[in-house]
């Protein structure tokens, strides 16, 4: 059988888990691809370094030039992270014609455009299906089984932290710190988390997404994006009575007269497909003119689940050489508009403190009224001394309506806070 060889730029987590899939199912995979896939070098910091996964240490090196450079190499994995020195090293392999799998998200967010420009030219791979989703198969979907579709909508709980969070915090009535205490000691958490908890990790998967499903470029710049650092038990609580559950949210709509890119804790309803998904699992629903709603589920992260998505996109590769051919390149062939935050309708969800009196509430609909906003629902449930707690949630609205009656609201003499604002979806 001919041989196809691979070197790996990183052994991670999930290098580590990729390895371990290339070698446990290395007779079957030989059989689907037409050829026997072989790890012939691997980039690593500290060849001396305790893995968890044994490796030839004739394999390992320190020297990035022995794998990129490497005539004998077909296929680069990138799974070393970060945006340098990555990309240049990907760029480096790429002008040398190999062909490249990677699940570096931040990398293909920020420059992707640029990687696949270099492939296109040099006529080589760039598979990316470990970026987003960890082990849920989304990338491939999206470029072929669902190429014939306008896709509409692709929304989705992406990012595994914040959904365990969010789930103990529904479960328990637990607060975001402690929540976040226990993700961090469980290994969820970074000792820095803002990257998860602010929504940024997310951001970056969305703008994969939704550059993939529109067809046009869209760059983490393009994404809104706010966390759930200000999430309240409060929060979860009326979320519950209201009959919603709350969860960070990444939505990409294509709406016509522009593409929607956002991501931020949403109310969704109780009976909402993602409202049942928890712990650290990831879902992403995509809706399409011709297939209807479909919905991808699983784990969205580990060394084993992306390094499923990883090797099955080392396998493509390594059947791709073997023919002879590449397979879809860049599908971002249109430049749509991409709309601002304040130009998106949704519904809204605002819990304030008040002073306890009469009129407050008649002022409070005179300045949502003032900005053509409604209010669909209203509760009083908690007074504390002269303040009352009062939660509102509007009918459909855009955006910037509800910004500019918030900040009439927050100039009110009787509003002592404006708690909170969330954003319905799936109504």
């Amino acid at each position: 059988m001919e041989i196809i060889k691979i070197g790996f730029l990183g052994l991670g987590t999930v290098g580590s888990g990729a390895c371990k899939i290339l070698a446990g199912n290395a007779e079957s995979i030989a059989k689907k691809v037409g050829a026997r896939v072989e790890v012939a070098k691997i980039l690593v910091r500290d060849p001396k370094k305790r893995r968890g996964i044994e490796v030839d240490r004739s394999l390992l090196t320190e020297k990035p030039w022995e794998v990129i450079g490497n005539s004998d190499i077909d296929i680069i994995v990138e799974v070393m992270g970060g945006t340098q020195p990555a990309k240049d090293y990907v760029i480096e392999a790429i002008k040398r014609g190999k062909s490249i799998v990677t699940a570096n998200k931040d990398m293909m967010a920020i420059h992707g455009k640029e990687l696949f420009s270099a492939a296109d030219e040099y006529g080589t791979d760039l598979l990316f299906e470990g970026s987003v989703g960890g082990g849920i198969p989304i990338i491939r979907p999206l470029k072929h089984c669902l190429a014939a579709n306008r896709l509409q909508e692709v929304i989705g709980i992406i990012n595994g932290t914040t959904n365990y969070m969010l789930s103990k915090m529904t479960a328990e009535g637990s607060d975001f710190a402690e929540v976040l205490r226990e993700a961090q000691q469980r290994g969820y958490a970074e000792a820095d988390p803002s990257a998860d908890v602010e929504g940024f990790d997310a951001a970056r998967k969305l703008s994969i997404l939704a550059s993939i499903a529109f067809n046009t470029r869209v760059t983490l710049n393009d994404v809104f994006v706010e966390g759930i650092s200000g999430i309240t038990s409060e929060d979860i609580a009326y979320a519950r009575e209201l009959k919603y559950i709350i969860k960070l949210l990444g939505i990409a709509k294509d709406t016509g007269d522009g593409v929607e890119a956002r991501v931020h804790p949403c109310f969704i309803p109780q009976t909402h497909p993602l409202a049942s998904v928890n712990d650290v699992f990831n879902a992403i629903f995509v809706k399409g003119d011709a297939v209807g709603d479909v919905m991808f589920f699983g784990r969205g992260a580990g060394d084993m689940p992306t390094g499923s998505a990883v090797a099955a996109d080392i396998m493509e590769a390594a059947r791709n050489r073997v023919r002879k051919i590449t397979g879809i390149s860049c599908t971002c062939y249109e430049e749509k508009k991409i709309k601002d935050i304040g130009d998106i309708e949704s519904k809204y969800y605002l819990r304030l403190k008040v002073k306890d009196r009469p009129g407050v509430l008649a002022s409070i609909a005179f300045a949502l009224g003032e900005k053509n906003v409604s209010i669909a629902s209203v509760l009083q449930k908690h007074t504390d001394g002269d303040m009352a707690e009062i939660v509102l949630v509007t009918h459909m609205v855009r955006e910037r309506y509800i910004q500019g009656a918030l900040e009439i609201i927050e100039q009110l003499t009787a509003v002592g806070e404006i708690c909170s604002m969330i954003r319905v979806e799936g109504d």
